[in-house]
């Protein structure tokens, strides 16, 4: 059994150095930042701490190996070549789940899946002296990627992707991933004593995840993993104790005003129940309400959304004027600070003030833009 791995977190494009900050926070050294993944090294303990506390992380891999290949039979050798019986039983249960090719000569994803596959296979038959693999143990799959011709080679020790938090079974329309939601609260100043609100919450995404920063609640300490049944790489005990960590942490008696409304009563049940599932329900108040009723007599507060973007034909006439009630209300808020994330292209002339920063984020496939309107810092306290 290794001492230490190096362990690749994948984030949304863009949000690296969120995630960054998470991994240092947790007491990791960071080997690598690249577009879209942050490379560490930790031990067995690690991977069940990053799993259970990284809030904006996609999944967390465990790195077995990288070379060059620009052919099928350097693909092959090369990965026959890594030590595969440190990672994977007799009896384990193993298949290629995902390969991505950019910029490479090798592109074929069926085809880099089978003879990642092969080789492993031929790699064992020899270390275990069997001709025949059951599989019928725990499940170990890999994910391999090639990034001009540098294939990379991992395990996925996470299962269902990290956004899953296990909170949100109903999502309204629309819905934005639990972890770029955290990502983009944690590029903000908010802390848990400032108000936040979301006039467009949908199902309740931002106001949760806000909630569970203020509450010290690990986004991942309620879920299954599938390293957990990989008892010769991580024991059990890790778990436990990365579980017990993360139940010290929680403080759910903070006073908070954090809000969510939408101007859809159902959405907003759907929000309400979501809240209750991820165990926050008393910190957050949801209200059916419409954007042009935005309103709040406290000063200093932050709004963080992510309003419609009109992917539908259908919706985009009725962009103009709901952006265009967002900027007026947040007009009448003149100490606020104000973030949102969209992909609609007149979002700022619509909104009616230019914005003080504008940070290319990619949400899946679609190119979105968010926007910060920054208001004044509060005055400093005694």
């Amino acid at each position: 059994m290794k001492n230490t791995y190096e362990l690749i977190a994948p984030c949304h494009f863009g949000l690296e150095s969120v995630l960054k900050r998470e991994i240092y926070d947790l007491g990791y050294d960071i080997s690598k930042v690249e577009d879209g993944k942050v490379t560490f090294i930790g031990d067995a303990d690690a991977i069940a701490r990053a799993n259970i506390f990284l809030r904006t992380a996609e999944r967390v891999l465990l790195k077995v190996g990288e070379f060059k290949a620009t052919t099928f039979t350097e693909l092959f050798d090369n990965t026959k070549e890594l030590e595969w019986e440190e990672f994977i039983p007799k009896n384990g249960k193993f298949w290629v789940t995902k390969a991505n090719s950019i910029n490479s000569k090798l592109f074929s994803s069926s085809d880099i899946q089978s003879i990642v596959k092969k080789a492993i296979v031929e790699r064992l038959k020899g270390k275990y002296a069997v001709n025949w693999f059951e599989e019928d143990g725990n499940s170990y799959p890999i994910r391999v990627s090639l990034m001009k011709d540098v294939v990379t080679i991992s395990l996925d020790t996470s299962g269902d992707s990290l956004h899953k938090r296990g909170y949100r079974p109903a999502a309204g329309k629309a819905p934005i991933s639990e972890t770029l939601a955290a990502a983009l609260i944690m590029l903000t100043p908010w802390k848990s004593d400032r108000i936040l609100i979301d006039p467009f919450c949908g199902s309740g995404t931002f106001p949760i995840e806000a909630a569970m920063i203020a509450a010290n609640i690990a986004p991942g300490m309620n879920r299954r993993f599938t390293s957990l049944r990989w008892t010769n790489i991580i024991n059990n005990e890790l778990w436990d104790n990365a579980v017990e960590e993360a139940e010290d942490l929680i403080n759910l008696s903070i006073d908070t005003d954090i809000q969510g409304f939408d101007i859809d009563e159902n959405v907003i049940k759907i929000a309400r129940s979501n809240a209750a599932n991820a165990g926050v329900e008393d910190l957050i108040h949801f209200q059916a309400r419409s954007v042009s009723e935005l309103s709040h007599h406290k000063k200093y507060g932050f709004i963080i959304t992510n309003p419609p973007y009109g992917e539908r034909l259908e919706d985009k006439e009725t962009l103009p004027a709901i952006y265009s009630a967002f900027g007026k209300q947040f007009e009448k808020l003149d100490s606020w600070s104000a973030y949102m994330i969209t992909s609609y292209e007149d979002a700022v002339k619509y909104f009616g003030r230019k914005a003080d920063k504008n940070r290319k984020i990619y949400n899946g496939m679609l190119k979105t833009y968010f926007y910060s309107f920054m208001g004044p810092k509060p005055p400093k306290r005694g």
